[in-house]
Parts: C-alpha cells; structure tokens; sequence
C-alpha cells in the first residue's frame, strides 16, 4: 500500500528535490565545481534557484511524459519555491546556524 496514493516516480521526484534543496549547503564551491573563498548565503540561493529549476526541468519532463501538462501561472511556481526553501532549512540550519569545531571562520 503506497502512502497517499503517490507513485513510486512522484516519491523519487519528491526525494531528488529535497537533496537538490540542501544541495547549496553541502559544499563551500558554487556548483560543486567553483571554490570559494567565503561562501555566503547570497550564493547560497543562487544555487539554490539552478537547482529549482533543474528539478523543475525533471518534473515537466516526467509530467510530459505521462500525458498531458497542465498549465502553471505564477501561483504554482511562487509555492513550488516557498515549499523548496522551507525543505532546504536543515541545510541552512547545518550551514549557517551551528557551529563547526575546526571552521577557520570562528
């Protein structure tokens, strides 16, 4: 029995967004290929917008392959990114709230 009806697709995209959320506080280079110096919150949610958007790109591309696509207007994509910053708060929290034995920041 699948938990609220959801297929084993949706549970994956849903897994892979959360992931793709706290992608940007995992590593101090922007993208995983930039290194930086000091990492801040402001490349953090620019980050964090590429990665919205790649798994925005893998949604439409699942949703277009099971039939047709429903329209979004601006509504859809304003919750869509609310909901993706509130699933990237462990993340921040790990990144920016606790603090690190050896981090050379203090």
């Amino acid at each position: 029995m699948a938990p609220s009806g959801l297929s084993v697709e949706s549970w994956i995209l849903i897994l892979v967004a959360l992931v793709a959320a706290n992608a940007a506080y995992v590593s101090p280079k922007f993208l995983f290929f930039k290194t930086l110096d000091n990492k801040h919150v402001g490349w953090c949610f620019l980050e964090m917008l590429f990665w919205f958007s790649l798994v925005g790109l893998l949604g439409y591309s699942l949703e277009s392959m099971i039939g047709n696509v429903f329209p979004k207007r601006w509504e859809f994509f304003t919750v869509a990114l609310c909901l993706f910053f509130v699933a990237a708060f462990p993340g921040f929290t790990w990144r920016f709230l606790m603090k690190h034995r050896n981090d050379p920041r203090g």
